[in-house]
């Protein structure tokens, strides 16, 4: 089992996952990763400049997963900078904002952008952020259907409720560990980076290239879009 020295603490852990949140300026992925690592809601939050990230460890069948998660800015002129995050990530998070319909516009938009520079088989996440908010211009079938359409898995989240966070990265990690498992993913038995912070060893598990324009089904994960929580009434 790989060793990393963070914090000056040596941890243990089976594997690392480089997890990637992108979408639209304003929808909350700030405040998601926060709420998920911290525990708490960030009042006030800023944009993201650029790229930022924070780390936690969970526990998966007994097995501790290092997630790595990447917070992206938004806007149009850090895109350059986002776009080379793309590449390793084995989890690429699509959040929108459940009362803001532009933001929801804009998915095919940023669908293209991971099919242009993302791994063929990186995990597809669609989020619906904000449940908490009375002014809902999205129902839940939309969101369903979109995932659906595109073989994403799908759910809905409030950052500030803390509705769903810890239930999504929980089912990544999960989800990600098991197609390790079933060789979705190869493992470098030489050793290799996962993101930027794998240990040498052989459980580095490595991302095949983009595959440009392909949309079958294999090309993600195949089938439909797994719910990971029941709907949320608004």
């Amino acid at each position: 089992m790989p060793a990393v020295l963070w914090g000056g603490v040596m941890e243990d852990y089976k594997f690392l996952f480089k997890v990637v949140l992108i979408g639209n300026a304003g929808v909350g992925k700030t405040c998601l990763v926060r709420r998920f690592t911290q525990g708490l809601f960030p009042p006030g939050q800023g944009a993201t400049i650029g790229v930022d990230f924070m780390i936690k460890t969970v526990e998966i069948e007994g097995e501790k997963i290092k997630l790595q998660i990447w917070d992206t800015a938004g806007q149009e002129r850090f895109r350059s900078i986002t776009q080379s995050y793309y590449r390793s990530a084995h989890a690429l998070i699509l959040v929108y904002d459940i009362s803001s319909q532009p933001t929801f516009d804009c998915l095919p938009g940023w669908l293209r952008e991971i099919e242009q520079y993302a791994s063929c088989k990186v995990l597809r996440v669609l989020v619906g952020n904000k449940t908490d908010r009375e002014d809902r211009e999205l129902p839940t079938h939309v969101g369903e259907e979109f995932a659906h359409t595109h073989n994403m898995y799908f759910i809905e989240t409030s950052a500030k409720e803390a509705d769903n966070v810890e239930k999504l990265f929980i089912e990544i990690a999960k989800e990600l560990t098991q197609l390790v498992r079933n060789g979705h993913f190869d493992k470098d038995n030489k050793g290799g980076a996962v993101g930027d912070m794998s240990p040498q060893d052989n459980s580095s598990v490595n991302l095949p290239p983009p595959r440009h324009g392909d949309h079958s089904p294999d090309s993600v994960l195949g089938g439909c879009c797994p719910r990971w929580s029941a709907p949320q009434d608004s």
